[in-house]
């Protein structure tokens, strides 16, 4: 993480250290740096240089309006997966025209805002879905531009709980069933057909299973072809995997590689959905040590951020590496990192050796992907403050909640 170093023992982001920003906005605290999510970004850009590309940030790993508008300037396009992300889109200045809007659940509403704002192109995930945006595009009297988000039955190799392209999982179009499908969407007044996509799941760290799929991808656009049913993009959506621990991770060059041979000389424009590679490792939680309670078994230092603040660890059991802000010249402990949430799967993470003590202030390091996206308010506990350092000035890009704030929108019996 190049964006966050160590001086004279102390962490930095970028040219602000984090003692600083703890003393100003206080923790926990999510912090950014934009100069990361701008090299993630241009990465993607540098590795597609000569071809017909458009990276679309999937919205879901970190939507926050700041943040959106950094990728919306670089030329960004957006992956969505529902209305609400749709509108912050919009209001950070992304244009809809670069949005794709995936998932599986689309309601009607969704469907006329989309329409509405004139997105690139909805990712159909069911036969029934088609059908029922060709209705509500013949209502607004408009045709849906689409694509069949299919499922290759590609495994690959990640978490189960973030693999979707298996035909166990929920996601997409069975690929069997794919052909048919699309010449029956041939057929329906308000679709237009546009493209072909796929996404087969997240944190993946090999990319022989992307390079499988898109194949398979290819196979069945050439047999679209053959049906007179052409397609003027491919999308291969995102999921390159990014360093918690010590895992070997490709680079964007690297790691699209393949499939860009495999595309060589092909006419369709190349869409990719990257998430976590653009935001996991340009940001941290930045937290404060409030209790040390050593025990006979095992010695835990309770933290003011948690499972509400960080889900991740507990949903996953995922790994995240966990330092001290300011480097101390004391004895090492094993820690159990643990919230005050009341839950004993409140843990930040398990059997850490460090040399802390009360008051001190802890990185809670690769944070920036579905961190505060997936945050909640929990045991009533205000999410955190957000902060995007750029060189040595710290925005507020989301304030601290306020524990009024709460149950503002909530009321008594009369």
């Amino acid at each position: 993480m190049t964006f966050f170093t160590r001086r004279d023992g102390a962490l930095h982001v970028e040219d602000l250290p984090l003692t600083e920003i703890a003393a100003r906005f206080g923790t926990p605290a999510y912090v950014y740096s934009r100069a990361a999510l701008t090299a993630a970004f241009n990465a993607y850009k540098d590795a597609l240089t000569g071809r017909d590309a458009l990276v679309c940030y999937a919205v879901k790993a970190n939507s926050n309006l700041a943040i959106l508008n950094v990728f919306a300037r670089l030329g960004a396009g957006f992956d969505i997966v529902s209305g609400g992300e749709l509108a912050r889109v919009i209001a950070a200045g992304g244009a809809p025209a670069k949005v794709v809007f995936s998932g599986v659940g689309k309601s009607a509403d969704e469907m006329r805002a989309a329409l509405t704002a004139g997105i690139l192109c909805f990712n159909v995930e069911s036969a029934a879905e088609l059908d029922q945006l060709n209705t509500v595009a013949g209502e607004l009297g408009k045709k849906a531009p689409i694509s069949l988000r299919v499922n290759p039955n590609v495994d690959p190799k990640t978490h189960p709980y973030i693999s979707t392209g298996l035909k166990s999982n929920k996601f997409g179009v069975a690929f069997e069933d794919a052909r048919s499908l699309y010449r029956r969407a041939a057929t329906l007044p308000n679709i237009e057909i546009h493209g072909l996509d796929c996404h087969i799941g997240s944190q993946l760290l090999d990319p022989a299973p992307a390079a499988e799929a898109a194949e398979k991808v290819l196979g069945l656009a050439d047999e679209l072809a053959a049906d007179g049913i052409i397609l003027s993009h491919l999308d291969f959506g995102g999921g390159m995997g990014i360093r918690y621990s010590d895992e070997h991770v490709p680079s964007a060059t690297e790691y699209l590689a393949a499939i860009l041979k495999l595309t060589a000389g092909r006419k369709e424009k190349l869409l990719f959905e990257p998430g976590r590679s653009l935001v996991g490792n340009a940001g941290l939680l930045l937290t404060k040590v409030e209790v040390l309670k050593p025990g006979s078994e095992k010695n835990f230092a309770i933290i003011d951020a948690a499972m509400n603040d960080l889900m991740r660890p507990a949903l996953y059991d995922a790994f995240h590496d966990i330092v001290p802000v300011t480097e101390r010249d004391a004895t090492v402990h094993c820690w159990e990192i643990v919230g005050p949430v009341c839950e004993s799967g409140d843990f930040l993470g398990h059997a850490r050796n460090l040399a802390i003590d009360t008051g001190d202030l802890l990185a809670i390091l690769s944070a920036g992907a579905y961190g505060m996206t997936m945050s909640s308010n929990y045991n009533t506990r205000p999410r955190a403050v957000e902060i995007l350092v750029d060189g040595d000035t710290a925005h507020v890009i989301r304030q601290r909640e306020s524990i009024s704030a709460l149950f503002a929108l909530e009321s008594t019996l009369p």
